[in-house]
Formats: structure tokens, sequence, C-alpha cells
């Protein structure tokens, strides 16, 4: 009993001297910084800019990860898929041109048949897209975005109306010559003027504008009000029915997406005659493994950007060991006297250690800082979202503080093995 308390009681007498050593090293630390505060802030500025430039471009992936899922989000509802000959785009070379010569196009009477006979699809639109001017007047807007969508649409899609309303059953099954316009287009067609019951030109034939969207503002310095719907019975018409539809489909819940999945599968299959050992000759995406496909490609794109990047804070952390390995050259007398009155070889050790960290994890959180202005000035200039994680800052400052103690650990180590006569002989 004895013998275990006397070890207790070293251990917390270890503990505690080596936690007065640590202050001591820290304390040294912030007064040798504060003394050579420009020669600091100089040799900070390699560790700074690569922080900076790591943190920034976290941020600038961060950013277009948010945008593509929200956007997808506002586009796919969780419990929706896509029908297309191609929905996938992370395929390789030669499953894609497996892809091509199997699938098929898919026609108007598809699209009819999932819609006679899919009984568990809460809402199915076909999304037909392509650019056209509308005009009316002298007033024009170039390069809309004119998109041919069935009365299901606002249940597939966020689709918020300012005016008016948006197509019925009765207008797509007719074919009718309606459009519901975006808040840009309203804009500049028609200014503070009525625009419900007007008529816009798309090429040479005449819509009804019966709907008006709500603004959806900017993304990434493109318009999200430049849309133009209309019925894609009136689409086909206009712009041909030969070319390959894709549609969404929206089932009841998230549980029961996969049997929606199925039912539209068998339904296309048996209209395209496929045999049970035959691939579907279509593509089908979730809304879920279309998100974990863009969360795929933004973490590659990550891996092959930020390895890059922290070449930059290598480069200061040598600026680092540099400036140490002078620092040790210029104090040599200190530690003298420090090993003279006593102090370990550890204790000298560790005051250089910790001050290299301590300047390595200052730059970092100067480079955040200048990030952080970096990514404003960026979302200001260009409109792109930027997205500073909590994942990327605690990266920037483990990997500029992990630098530090490396680059400090030679200079750390030719500093403790002085030898105090030698270093007083100096003086």
């Amino acid at each position: 009993m004895g013998m275990a308390s006397s070890e207790v009681a070293a251990a917390k007498t270890g503990q505690r001297r080596f936690g007065a050593a640590l202050w001591e090293a820290f304390r040294i630390a912030v007064e040798s910084i504060w003394t050579h505060k420009m020669r600091s802030v100089l040799t900070l500025l390699g560790i700074i800019i690569g922080v900076a430039a790591v943190v920034t471009v976290g941020g600038a992936i961060g950013g277009i990860g948010v945008f593509v899922s929200d956007l997808l989000s506002s586009q796919l509802a969780s419990n929706t898929f896509i029908v297309s000959r191609f929905a996938r785009v992370n395929v390789a070379a030669d499953e894609w041109e497996q892809i091509i010569k199997r699938n098929k196009n898919l026609k108007r009477e598809d699209l009819e048949a999932v819609m006679a006979q899919c009984e568990s699809c809460q809402a199915i639109s076909p999304n037909l897209q392509r650019t056209a001017d509308v005009r009316r007047k002298d007033r024009v807007v170039y390069d809309a975005s004119v998109r041919g969508v069935s009365e299901d649409m606002p249940k597939i899609q966020a689709i918020d109306l300012d005016e008016g309303r948006f197509f019925s059953g009765f207008d797509v099954g007719h074919a009718r010559p309606f459009a519901v316009i975006g808040a840009e287009v309203r804009e500049e067609i028609f200014g503070t003027a009525e625009a419900l019951g007007k008529v816009v030109k798309l090429g040479s034939d005449n819509y009804t504008v019966v709907g008006v969207e709500k603004k959806n503002g900017n993304m990434m310095g493109q318009s999200l009000d430049r849309n133009v719907y209309i019925p894609y019975t009136v689409f086909l018409k206009r712009y041909g029915i030969r070319q390959s539809l894709q549609f969404r489909v929206r089932a009841a819940s998230d549980d029961t997406l996969t049997y929606t999945m199925d039912e539209v599968r068998q339904i296309l299959r048996a209209r395209h005659k496929l045999r049970p050992s035959r691939e579907d000759d279509f593509d089908m995406l979730s809304s879920d493994a279309a998100q974990e496909m863009v969360g795929g490609i933004i973490a590659v794109i990550g891996a092959a950007i930020l390895p890059l990047t922290l070449i930059s804070m290598v480069v200061g952390g040598i600026v680092v060991m540099n400036i140490m390995l002078v620092t040790v050259t210029e104090r040599t007398v200190e530690i003298g006297m420090r090993k003279a009155v006593g102090a370990k070889r550890s204790d000298i050790l560790l005051q250089f250690l910790v001050e290299s960290a301590l300047l390595a994890t200052l730059g970092g959180a100067f480079g955040i800082l200048l990030a952080y202005g970096a990514c404003a000035l960026v979302e200001l200039a260009v409109e792109m979202p930027m997205h500073i994680s909590l994942g990327y800052i605690l990266l920037a400052l483990l990997a500029s503080g992990g630098i530090g103690i490396v680059s400090g650990i030679y200079p750390a180590y030719k500093a403790s093995k002085l030898s105090p006569i030698v270093a007083l002989a100096k003086e």
C-alpha cells in the first residue's frame, strides 16, 4: 500500500513538473515572438498563405457541394427519380460505350404508358429543355430556358408562383399555348405592366402568360429567373417529337421509392419487349443516388486539389525551421545560462518545440482570417457560394501546428545538445 501511494505521489509530482515546464516554455516563446515581431511576421507569411490557400480552396469546394446539393434538393425531392436514356455521368469509358449502344431513345409513348399504368406514381413530368428568345413588341430576353413539363412539375420541383397559376391537366392534354415565366423574363418584357393574359413570342409562336414564378436570384453568376415553362405537348409540337425524353417521377414516400422505381422499370421493359435475361435499355437515377454521385465527385476534386495547396504549407514549415536555427544560434548564451542553473535537455527541447509550434499555429489562425476575407471577396465578385466547414478549419490548424512541431524538432534538438560551458564561453 505504501509503495502504491509513493508511486501515485511521484506521478503527480512528475505531472506538476511537466506542467510547470510547459508553462515556462510557453511564456518564453511568447516573449521571444513579441520581442522579434517583424521577424515573426515574415516567418509566418509562408504558413499564413498556405493555410489561406487550403481553407479558401476548401471553402470553394464546400460551396460548390452545398450549391449542387441545394439545387438537387430543389430540382428533385427526396422521394423522386429520373428516367432517361442516360441518367448517370460517373461511369467508366468502357461502360459508357456499352450504355450508348444498348440504351434507346425514350419516346412520348413510353412516358404516356408510365402515366397510364403506374399506380404508385404520385406525380410524373417530362423535363424537356431548349433555349429561345422571348419577345414582346420591341422587348427581347435572349437565350431564356424553355422547359416542356406537365401539370405535375410543381409536385416534383419547387416552383413557387408570384402571380397567376400553373398549367392544368386540361391545358397539357389539349396542348394549349400557355406559358409560366420567370421573374427576370417578366421584368424585362413587361416592366411594371400587367403580365397575366398577355402574349409573348417564342420564335414565331404566340404563348399566353398564365403565371409568373417568384424571384429565385442568381447562383454562381447565373440567373435562376430566366425560365419559361410550357406544356410538354406544346414543346414537342414546337421542337419535334423524335427527341429522347427525360421524365421525373415522384413516389408516395421515401419508403415506397424502390417499389415505384421497380414498377416503372417493369412498365418500360414490357413496352420495349425485353427478355428477363436482358439489361434495361434505359437509365434511372434516384435523388439519393444523385446526391451520393455529386458527393463523390466533390470528394475526388478535393482529394486532387488540397494536397497541392498543402505544399505551400510545407514550404512555410521550411522557413520556420530556418528561422528557428537562426534563433538557436542567437540565443546560445541564454541556453547556456538556463542549463547552468539546472535546466535539463528536455526543458530546452520543450522550449524550442513550443516556440516553433506556437509560431506555426499563429500563422494558421491568421491564415484562416485571411481565407474568410478571400471567400467574402469571391462571393461578392462572382456570386459563387463559399462554405468553410469546421473540418477545414481544424485541418488547417492541426496541419500548421504539426508542421511547426516537425520544423522545430531539429533546431530544438540542436539547442538541447549545447554544452553550457561552450555556450557561456561565447558571451
